[in-house]
């Protein structure tokens, strides 16, 4: 297994989950102008370094489609952010009355409060780890429960325990309209992903017969049930090309109370440990199958979570 690395003068980065929601086959024209405005402001100066465009299902059966950008320098960030053009955009009450939902999801890590693991060295790379510019070598820190947590630099000094509780800073979740939630110090965020474009034959039937139907039970039961085990939002995003068709790789996309509460599900969760087990008794036919995660925790100032029009489950206003 291998992490991404990045030269010393990358400090902080910037992970923006940009979000249409929508509900009906008569709402998907509007959803897609919505989503196209949204990629046009990611042309301003100082935009996302990279992008991925991914697109779920959720439990309530609405259309996301969510354009996730990248930045490895945040002054960037703010620059583009607080740009009117992009800051006026989001504000304006014309985004109230457009027949769609949006969110922004902004989280910031120090380079101590991130890490990443891979199952191979050579690409392709996601997320921010392309931004990173480089892999380790081999490391030692993996395949066994608490590596995760040995493989964020932070943890060598703090035992990352969250304070604090998620609050709705404005609006009501139940009416609609904006809503602006507060997390918490230590939140933490999963994004583990999948590419299986490269496999073939057997290890690909081993992929969407073994493999998925087991991954896929374990996404739901975090969509609908993850509360009780300290999951506050899980998405399990499929990638599209700009013209909406989807590409072979996907991720969850995973907020949790707590890094410890995420590490009890993966050790002792029956649906997560159908999704170790079943990979780990096959993991000798996978040889172009990359597996991927970038795990993160948030100092509480470095979070932004805002719904504009979105069912009272969406993201974090489950938790709120």
């Amino acid at each position: 297994m291998y992490s991404a690395r990045g030269p010393e003068s990358i400090e902080q980065l910037v992970m923006s989950y940009f979000g249409v929601q929508s509900k009906g086959d008569e709402n998907k024209g509007r959803a897609c102008a919505a989503f196209q405005k949204i990629l046009e402001t990611f042309k301003q100066p100082h935009g996302p370094a990279r992008h991925d465009l991914v697109q779920f299902v959720d439990g309530q059966g609405y259309l996301n489609l969510i354009a996730v950008g990248y930045w490895i320098d945040p002054s960037e960030f703010q620059k583009w952010n607080k740009s009117p053009i992009i800051s006026d955009w989001w504000a304006s009450d014309k985004r109230l009355k457009e027949g769609v939902g949006y969110f922004r999801e902004i989280l910031q890590p120090r380079m101590e409060q991130f890490e990443t693991i891979y199952t191979h060295d050579h690409g392709p790379l996601e997320g921010v780890s392309i931004l990173m510019g480089g892999m380790s070598e081999p490391i030692i820190e993996h395949g066994y429960w608490g590596s995760m947590r040995d493989r964020m630099p932070k943890s060598q000094t703090d035992t990352l325990d969250p304070m604090g509780e998620v609050a709705v800073k404005q609006g009501n979740p139940a009416l609609g309209g904006r809503v602006i939630v507060a997390g918490h110090d230590n939140l933490a965020l999963i994004r583990s992903g999948e590419d299986w474009s490269f496999t073939e034959g057997d290890e690909r039937r081993t992929w969407f017969d073994e493999i998925e139907p087991v991954l896929n039970e374990g996404m739901n039961y975090l969509r609908d049930d993850g509360l009780e085990a300290g999951c506050y939002c899980n998405r399990y995003l499929h990638h599209m090309d700009e013209n909406g068709n989807l590409l072979e790789k996907g991720f969850g996309y995973s907020l949790w109370r707590s890094l410890s509460q995420l590490e009890t599900w993966a050790e002792s969760h029956p649906t997560h440990l159908a999704i170790f087990v079943t990979f780990t008794k096959l993991a000798k036919k996978f040889k172009k199958l990359t597996l991927y995660h970038e795990v993160s925790v948030f100092d509480a100032s470095n979070q932004y979570f805002e719904y504009i029009n979105c069912h009272p489950k969406t993201g974090l206003l489950r938790a709120a």
